[in-house]
């Protein structure tokens, strides 16, 4: 029987907790078992993570008893919940619930929640800047997660609340990368002004992650604020132009004209990312390249993931 302690990682098939599953497994101090939860052992990420060495155990958010039998045992849990699912903060908050009252149940040591900033802290519902969005957010994947915060802590469980940023990623998987406009030319469309944008590579938010748990006790009690760069739009398109061979523009719009593309949470990213040009000195004073690369000594930078994702960057 293993004498090492075992983290259990929600989500191990998705790109927060996958990353950890695999930082764990490669780490060379060999510190942690790892405990992969998804829905479903029988897909192919599943068993790529069992054939890599974690132990894959079915459980489903909403099924409260088997979050709880998947949590028995474990000295650490990775808790984070996937809004754009199903797009209901009344369900985020109960899959948080799930997990904190699992993790109470287990006597889990150290908890990482997956956390995002309450955006009506700086834009109260009053503010019409940006509209308020199912009737008491302004962005609803990052308030519906701030809200669930004192799920955690009122338990008394011993948590970190990890605040992460927007990942590179998105650029390949949720259909933000170079797109070809009217006119033929490749842009990357947002409205960000000339602000910059906190980033990071999915993979990185499992390194730093695997970096607070074998940090022991430290940042328990501590919300901790990560990213690996701080880039504006077009600097991120300059280096698309140059990582592709072809030119890529940054195609600056108006956060309304965001919000009225009609994909399923554009509203949502629309003022998601008003918020982060709006308050780009807050939202990006709360997140910490330095300590983000204390925890992850491999940290990367937007161009040394573009480079090595370049493959995996498809334009229309």
């Amino acid at each position: 029987m293993s004498a090492k302690k075992t983290i259990v990682v929600v989500g191990a098939t998705g790109a927060q907790g996958g990353g950890l599953v695999r930082a764990i497994l490669s780490d060379p101090d060999h510190e942690f078992n790892v405990r992969a939860i998804t829905r479903d052992v029988t897909t192919d990420k599943a068993k790529e993570l069992a054939k890599l060495g974690a132990e894959v155990v079915a459980a489903d958010l909403d099924n409260e008893e088997s979050v709880k039998k998947a949590f028995q045992g474990a000295y650490g849990a990775y808790c984070v919940t996937f809004f754009w699912n199903h797009f209901s903060p009344e369900k985020e908050h109960a899959n948080a619930k799930t997990m904190a009252d699992a993790a109470k149940a287990a006597g889990v040591k150290h908890i990482i929640w997956s956390s995002l900033d309450d955006t009506r802290k700086h834009v109260p519902l009053s503010d019409n800047r940006m509209p308020t969005l199912m009737g008491k957010y302004k962005v609803p994947h990052f308030d519906a997660k701030a809200e669930a915060n004192h799920l955690f802590t009122d338990l008394g469980l011993p948590v970190t609340i990890l605040n992460t940023v927007f990942y590179w990623d998105n650029f390949i998987y949720f259909g933000l990368g170079p797109r070809k406009g009217a006119d033929g030319k490749l842009a990357i469309t947002m409205p960000m002004g000339d602000k910059k944008l906190p980033g990071i590579a999915a993979e990185d938010i499992g390194k730093c992650a695997l970096g607070i748990f074998k940090a022991g006790p430290k940042y328990i009690g501590k919300t901790v604020g990560i990213a690996g760069e701080f880039t504006t739009i077009k600097q991120i398109a300059d280096a698309f132009s140059q990582v592709l061979g072809q030119e890529v523009v940054y195609n600056d719009i108006p956060p309304e004209v965001y919000r009225s593309f009609g994909f399923p949470g554009a509203e949502d990213m629309g003022n998601m990312f008003q918020f982060k040009r709006d308050f780009e000195k807050e939202y990006t004073g709360s997140r910490d390249i330095n300590l983000s690369r204390q925890l992850n000594p491999s940290l990367q930078s937007f161009k040394q993931w573009l480079d090595k994702n370049k493959g995996l960057i498809s334009v229309e």
